[in-house]
């Protein structure tokens, strides 16, 4: 008997929990400016994310999925792509959102009900939210094939989280991706948990990032709690995908600070010591501290910034909460070419029932 195939994974961290330099740092991680513009979008990010919070606990907004604790990940991999990229992402990417252009009031148009808020006046060409799990990898490598049959140098990158590496459409979709060399990157968010099941009893796999094996497309493991690590090697996946060398699988390691959503009490089902030693390793804190370490950052920049992004959240609150509701005809008209008569009904009580109620969000 012999080996006829083997593999293995590496990880990959630039900056330690501690703020310190793990390994030698890729060039645009020595420019202290751009590094400071991450941050920013890091922490506009936290800062809107607990805005958003708020409005739902207060009855001005949906069910709201956090992001609390992936900021990192999500700008990494915003700042990492073209303009002319698209993101498929899932449904809490707010981070790699706002990078590319959505507005936060959108985002909340969302949140809210109003599918109007996909309608980017942004990046055009990116994918709006995906709550089913795992089929925007679908989306991405469909995506990626139409770059490539047009000769494009773009690619597609997809956003999904661990439990969506449980789900066929992941498989299917990276398969497909490795036969044809797709300019395709699909980015796996792992923080733990999916919804309440731990990553232990999802898979038996020692790393998620193993699973690009089986589709012939390289995979690796990154510190998704390190910027520097995740804008680094979206980076090089991109350039392999822009000159045809196909796809490639990024496993980002964070962890979800918050409940799974607004609707959900994670305090059920994780252990308090667990929460607090991921807070101890969580994204901002470290780029914070690199940052003070580099003398180009203190309390004062740190409180200019939050009330800067304070401010900006407020408009976008504002903007959203002013915006005229959609008319409840508008679910009717836009799915049938011919109303069928038994929903014509149905349309006249949604129009009755409006006119009772307020014309704005919130």
């Amino acid at each position: 008997m012999e080996t006829i195939a083997d593999f293995e994974i590496q990880y990959s961290q630039f900056l330690g929990p501690d703020g310190k330099p793990s390994a030698e740092l890729p060039d645009f991680a020595k420019d202290p400016e751009v590094l400071i513009d991450l941050y920013r979008h890091m922490t506009e990010t936290r800062v809107f994310d607990a805005k958003s919070v708020n409005l739902q606990r207060t009855g001005k907004l949906g069910t709201y999925a956090s992001c609390l604790g992936h900021e990192a990940t999500h700008v990494g991999i915003a700042a990492a792509m073209q303009e002319d990229d698209v993101l498929a992402p899932s449904y809490r990417e707010y981070g790699a959102m706002l990078y590319r252009g959505v507005k936060m009031s959108e985002i909340l148009l969302f949140w809210g009900g109003d599918e109007r808020g996909c309608d980017y006046v942004g990046p055009k060409g990116d994918f709006p939210f995906c709550v089913p799990i795992a089929t925007q990898c679908l989306h991405s490598a469909g995506a990626a094939m139409a770059f490539q049959l047009r000769g494009e140098k773009r690619c597609a990158v997809s956003m999904n989280g661990d439990g969506g590496t449980s789900e066929g459409a992941f498989y299917e979709a990276m398969n497909f991706a490795g036969a044809r060399k797709l300019p395709v990157v699909f980015m796996v968010v792992n923080n733990k948990w999916a919804i309440s099941v731990p990553i232990e009893l999802q898979t038996a796999s020692k790393t998620l990032a193993q699973k690009s094996v089986a589709a012939g497309i390289p995979g690796i493991q990154v510190d998704g709690n390190d910027i520097i690590a995740v804008r680094h090697w979206v980076e090089r996946a991109l350039t392999r995908g822009r000159n045809g060398d196909g796809a490639t699988l990024i496993e980002a390691v964070t962890y979800r600070l918050s409940d799974h959503t607004t609707a959900d009490d994670a305090s059920r089902y994780r252990k308090k010591e667990e929460v607090e030693a991921a807070w101890k390793v969580e994204p901002l804190l470290r780029i914070r501290k690199y940052l003070r370490d580099l003398g180009v950052w203190d309390d004062d920049k740190e409180q200019e910034l939050l009330d800067q992004a304070a401010e900006k959240v407020d408009v976008a609150v504002q903007q959203y909460l002013n915006t005229p509701k959609p008319p409840p005809e508008d679910m009717f008209d836009y799915v049938y070419e011919e109303l069928p008569e038994s929903l014509q009904e149905q349309r006249q009580h949604a129009i009755d029932y409006s006119d009772t109620n307020g014309d704005t969000h919130g």
